[in-house]
């Protein structure tokens, strides 16, 4: 047990982190141009050709395709599509929409990995105040990623912020159940998984350089879920809107350092 508790998360040297922002900036660009694409008529399928171009032509490569055979540069997930929808010509945005974009970048051996939500046009006020509440649940989020802290005080801090936000927000909101946030380096997915809610004081320490990917996912109508027959798109069970946010987090001695800005 005492080992277990001295128990470290990995950690990047600065020069390491430099070059893991220059993949998430890369990807910062691309979410930018994805919603800038983002209007009434324009299909999912589209945008995710937008990403990949941008993507390619910073010299880097959209770790998304073929990542256990998925078949787009982006998961865009409209509506009570919680993650990993596929980009598709038959998904035609309309005012109102809510879209979760989610990208990554390989650029030189190391991935940036970050997602946002957005209105198409005006969205309604649920689903505004949805989307606000889980941009700010990660903004929360991220603070606890600070040297000497314990991997489950960032899932206890989403939670935490998760309940604050229901009050500041003023809609009930629901943690998405099942899924949450990840080590991040030289591949997308690392060790250890980032639960979004949970006790604090658990689990390995986080070290000056350790690099996470944290996301929040909030519904507005339940934490239940599941995968469509593509293997793939996971929605909302009742079909309520969810929102998802996310970036790539560096633990550094000055405070926490998003690795992927925009």
């Amino acid at each position: 047990m005492a080992f277990r508790r001295r128990k470290k998360i990995p950690a990047k040297t600065p020069a390491e982190l430099d070059a893991m922002q220059a993949a998430g900036e890369i990807v910062g660009r691309a979410l930018k141009a994805v919603r800038d694409a983002a209007q009434p008529g324009v299909s999912t399928a589209e945008l995710d050709r937008v990403a990949e171009e941008l993507i390619r032509d910073a010299g880097a490569v959209p770790t998304f395709l073929g990542y256990q055979g998925f078949p787009g540069s982006i998961c865009a997930s409209v509506n009570d599509v919680i993650v990993h929808g596929i980009p598709s010509e038959d998904i035609i945005l309309a005012e109102g929409d809510l879209v979760s974009i989610d990208c990554g970048a390989t650029f030189d051996g190391w991935v940036g990995d970050s997602a946002w939500s957005f209105g198409v046009g005006e969205l309604d006020e649920p689903t505004e105040a949805l989307n606000r509440a889980t941009e700010y649940v990660l903004l929360e989020g991220i603070k606890a990623m600070v040297p000497g802290n314990r991997l489950t005080d960032v899932s206890h801090a989403l939670e935490l912020a998760t309940y604050d936000a229901e009050d500041k927000f003023g809609h009930e909101l629901f943690i998405v159940d099942g899924y949450g946030g990840h080590g991040i380096g030289h591949t997308m997915h690392e060790d250890p998984f980032v639960a979004n809610a949970g006790l604090g004081n658990r689990g390995p320490i986080i070290q000056e350089g350790t690099t996470l990917a944290i996301e929040p996912m909030l519904a507005l109508g339940t934490a239940d879920n599941r995968v469509l027959d593509d293997e793939w798109t996971v929605v909302t069970l009742d079909g309520s809107p969810a929102a998802h946010w996310e970036h790539t987090v560096a633990a550094t001695e000055s405070g926490p350092r998003i690795l992927t800005p925009r």
